[in-house]
């Protein structure tokens, strides 16, 4: 390993299991102390469980490493503080904030009720705010530091029963690009990565069509270590260039997504009724409309390599 994370020290959500796991294990490897956040609770935020961020830490120690376990909820304030307050207290300083941790409850629109709005919500977008809010001073105390969301096309393509999870992931962007903007000039960075790896979320989704069984047989592929050496490289000085961008992993692909601008215009000098807008706007528009039946599969519909 090349040691570019030597004497930093990285706060990774999440990261009892699947990506998170396999992000806390190469950062350690390249040489940073870690904080292993997990809850341990069910693909849909039911109970607790510290023993899978447990292990992620004693592996870690066993290899060499420095990790300490903390099982605090991201959605609660305090519980977020206390994963960055763990950092500074035992390893001194925080450099690095991966905002991975996650959990789902998909259900089609008319189903979806507002405790399952909510709770989506309250561990992706809030946990995101909750977890940046509080390594913020320290970040800016010291001139630096990272933070690193993960974003989802499902926030940024569409996919179907997933309006909770997709409106997070996007409001994770809109969070990211505000933080870049107001951070900049503390020497600090935000960006956003949207994974494609095999996971136990992923697992969740649910396969009826020869279509949907073709996409998931794709995301078996897709191993979540894939993941884990853009995020180490966003945590390290390499980066310091790098900031207010979304990127995407899936298997050996790194994308990177552009953000939305204007892509026609059309100016009428008496100004529009409903009408021209029917007759003129319209038809001069529709050939740029993007698919309104578009999601993240079919944007994404070739194998990886």
């Amino acid at each position: 390993m090349s040691g570019m994370l030597t004497d930093k020290v990285v706060a990774v959500t999440g990261a009892g299991r699947g990506v998170g796991r396999e992000i806390a294990l190469l950062c350690a490897r390249e040489g940073a102390a870690l904080v292993v956040n997990d809850l341990g609770t069910s693909g849909e935020g039911e109970g607790a469980d510290l023993s899978p961020a447990e292990e992620t830490v004693n592996d870690i120690r066993a290899a060499g490493g420095r990790a300490v376990v903390n099982g605090a909820s991201v959605a609660d304030p305090k519980g977020a503080a206390s994963i960055i307050e763990d950092a500074v207290r035992n390893f001194g300083r925080i450099d690095a904030v991966v905002n991975n941790a996650g959990i789902l409850r998909d259900r089609i629109w008319h189903k979806l009720s507002h405790e399952d709005w909510a709770a989506v919500i309250d561990v992706h977008l809030n946990g995101c705010f909750n977890v940046s809010k509080a390594a913020t001073p320290y970040f800016r105390e010291q001139g630096s530091g990272s933070f690193i969301h993960f974003t989802s096309t499902s926030g940024l393509i569409g996919n179907f029963g997933q309006a909770n999870y997709s409106a997070a992931k996007l409001g994770i962007v809109g969070l990211s690009q505000s933080i870049a903007l107001d951070m900049a000039r503390a020497g600090v960075r935000s960006n956003c990565i949207a994974p494609f790896a095999w996971s136990r979320m992923t697992a969740s989704i649910p396969a009826t069509t020869p279509e949907e069984i073709a996409r998931v047989e794709r995301m078996k592929t897709m191993s979540a270590d894939k993941i884990a050496p853009l995020v180490a490289f966003l945590a390290s000085d390499a980066s310091k260039e790098v900031t207010n961008q979304i990127f995407g992993v899936r298997k050996n692909e790194i994308f990177l997504f552009s953000k939305p601008r204007p892509i026609r215009s059309m100016q009428k000098g008496e100004g529009w009724t409903p009408q021209a807008i029917a007759e003129e706007l319209l038809p001069a528009f529709l050939p740029s409309f993007a698919r309104p039946d578009e999601r993240s599969g079919d944007v994404f519909g070739y194998d990886p390599i």
